[in-house]
């Protein structure tokens, strides 16, 4: 039987959380025959790629592609899903990770509503040693993540602006939505990691990329 979902994990420096990420992937309801893992390592200077190295085991669905350097989110996400090779994409990164039925259950949801374009699942928002803080809607607080498309709707597009080194899912969230629309699967199936080293704390790059959101999109500042 063909695969049916590539799981997009994209890591730059994510010695300490890729294990615990790609050991929750690997822990699925759905068979290892119906999905891969395709990780893009982005030029680490850490021991991420001596983590990755550890589920090196051809039984286990994981590709790893390595990049000689540091090309940024967006480009690794798109040298991922560009190297996928089956019909539905959901990404998930290197330091968050997820319930055992997230693939199950978001497959599930596109199996069975073929009128839906992608479906997002709710989210728990944890601190970095997995303490619950908060429980997230993935429509009224969406996140990059934890959201199944359809990859022909990827394709179509463009997949991600590479420009955007940060806020690259807001860019492709309202591209995707202007002919496409997401489903909420009200099930808080991703787990979502506040840490210290979070590429969203970093404020002057948030903040210079939320104008070339702006400006591209012609949005209004809020």
């Amino acid at each position: 039987m063909s695969q049916k979902i590539s799981v997009i994990v994209a890591a730059y420096n994510q010695e300490r959380f890729i294990g615990r990420c790609l050991r929750s992937l690997l822990h699925q309801t759905l068979s290892h025959d119906d999905y891969e893992i395709i990780v893009v390592n982005d030029g680490s200077d850490d021991r991420t790629a001596y983590a990755l190295e550890q589920f090196n085991d051809h039984e286990n669905p994981i590709r790893i592609i390595h990049n000689k350097k540091n090309r940024g989110l967006p480009a690794s996400l798109n040298r991922g899903i560009l190297a996928s090779g089956t019909p539905l994409i959901v990404r998930v990164d290197a330091d968050d990770f997820v319930n055992t039925n997230f693939l199950n259950f978001l497959h599930l949801y596109l199996l069975t509503n073929p009128e839906a374009d992608a479906v997002a699942c709710d989210y728990l928002l944890l601190n970095d040693v997995e303490k619950v803080l908060s429980r997230g809607n993935c429509i009224k607080k969406p996140i990059a993540c934890g959201i199944m498309f359809r990859k022909n709707h990827l394709l179509k597009i463009g997949l991600y602006d590479k420009t955007f080194l940060r806020h690259e899912e807001k860019d492709l969230k309202i591209r995707f939505e202007k002919s496409y629309k997401i489903h909420r699967l009200a099930i808080p199936l991703y787990r979502y990691r506040r840490h210290k080293n979070n590429i969203t704390n970093n404020v002057l790059e948030m903040q210079k990329h939320k104008k070339f959101l702006i400006q591209k999109h012609k949005l209004f500042s809020r």
